[in-house]
């Protein structure tokens, strides 16, 4: 039978061989005190181990080989960072290893020392076609261990989102209204029209808008006219109105729009085409200049909607999805699952980040406060999780569950999780 390094580690790292009586393959008497903390970089696969072997306490790294001729096989004779190494876990001894110095390493052979029905359950999760690996055995899991796991998880995608906030804060030179007007103009884009809503707000910065903020006319010109739409012959009053202003303002800050042609119309609904997007997201500059300076101040998640309520969206959507295109009357206010995707997406994940930046735990605090309070997003992947018995009851748990779905259960990363170890270990 052959086992993979990954199962190895997860059998020494929670010590489910037998540890009666335990002896090296020189004869030597061998106490596992600790296994050690397992090593995700390179060099040897545990570190900070500590054993009793022959009645010598020692502490250092532990390597683990399907078979001890892996050593050489890996090149870790030439490499000095193995020549700490304490003890070589094997789960089958076919070649002695020695140090430099001739003498051997000590060898634990586990072949025999542990239950192979553990395998044969984690051979069963790995090879399985359902939705996810333990889709059928997730629903014996106790509460406390699947919160347990989502409260990591929450903490992990977070601390990854706030890895690409803080990039971009640095380009930024450390603005962070700045930097948080980039990230909420990716969210207005969706995932279908990020992109152009990232290079629209790379080519407009905001302190050119707020240099307008009490001219509502200038805004949505600016936003219109660097975004393409204003490239083009106009029918109405109020777009030829836009083209006038944004001309003006383009020759006054040497601005030189975006590509129109990279808006994606197709295959959406007409309140979700960019150009409602767009005038949904003027009315929000309009409304709230420097947002995140604001948004810091507020801890109460009503108040916050409040800040995305009524937004002064020019009355021409009312009857228009496109320049030069009527339509029947209909209601352009961003709806609140889109306002709830904008919280959970860029205002929870600015708090935190801000938060960890400043060393001002409150903030990250009230990131998972509004989680809480936000229900849960409505997608496949959640459904698939509900219909196996695990029910996000809130946008805390839905993000964690995306986050266990995208860097555990879809790598069937089973011995990283702590839902799938709890499950190997029964």
């Amino acid at each position: 039978m052959h086992f993979s390094e990954n199962f190895l580690y997860f059998i020494w790292q929670f010590r489910l061989f037998n540890t009666n009586e335990l002896y090296c393959i020189g004869g030597e008497k061998l106490q596992v005190i600790n296994p050690g903390l397992l090593n995700k970089n390179a060099g040897p696969d545990f570190s900070e181990a500590k054993l009793i072997i022959d009645s010598t306490t020692w502490v250092g790294n532990v390597e683990i080989h399907t078979v001890s001729s892996d050593w050489i096989l890996h090149g870790h004779e030439n490499d000095k960072c193995y020549e700490s190494v304490i003890l070589h876990v094997v789960y089958e001894q076919d070649k002695p290893i020695y140090r430099k110095n001739g003498v051997l390493v000590p060898v634990l052979v586990l072949k025999g020392l542990f239950n192979e029905e553990l395998f044969h359950n984690y051979n069963a999760m790995m090879l399985s076609l359902s939705q996810f690996p333990c889709a059928k055995q997730i629903g014996t899991v106790d509460k406390i261990c699947i919160e347990s796991m989502m409260s990591r998880l929450i903490v992990e995608r977070f601390e990854e989102k706030s890895r690409a906030v803080l990039q971009k804060l640095d380009k930024h030179k450390g603005d962070w209204d700045e930097t948080f007007y980039s990230f909420i103009a990716v969210n207005f884009g969706f995932k279908v029209n990020s992109i152009p809503f990232e290079l629209l707000a790379d080519s407009l910065p905001q302190q050119i808008l707020a240099k307008n903020k009490d001219n509502d006319l200038a805004i949505e010109a600016l936003l219109f006219g660097q975004a393409g739409f204003l490239e083009q012959d106009l029918d109405d009053e109020y777009p030829n109105r836009l083209k006038t202003e944004y001309a003006f303002l383009q020759k006054k800050y040497g601005l030189t729009p975006i590509d129109k042609s990279i808006w994606k119309f197709l295959r959406m609904r007409p309140q979700s085409f960019p150009t409602i997007r767009l005038a949904q997201f003027s009315g929000l500059v309009i409304k709230s200049n420097h947002l995140f300076s604001k948004i810091l101040e507020i801890d109460d998640l009503t108040l916050m909607y409040q800040l995305f309520d009524d937004l002064p969206v020019n009355e021409y959507w009312l009857t228009h999805f496109h320049f030069n295109k009527s339509t029947r009357r209909v209601n352009v206010q961003p709806g609140k699952k889109s306002v709830q995707n904008i919280f959970i997406n860029t205002v929870c994940v600015f708090l935190f980040a801000y938060g960890k930046y400043t060393d001002q735990a409150h903030f990250m605090e009230r990131a998972f406060d509004f989680l809480d309070r936000i229900p849960a997003e409505e997608n496949i992947i959640i459904t698939n999780y509900l219909d196996y018995g695990v029910k996000a009851d809130n946008a805390f748990m839905s993000q964690a569950l995306l986050q266990l779905n995208k860097y555990y259960c879809t790598q069937k990363k089973c011995l990283n999780c702590g839902i799938g170890i709890k499950i190997l270990k029964k």
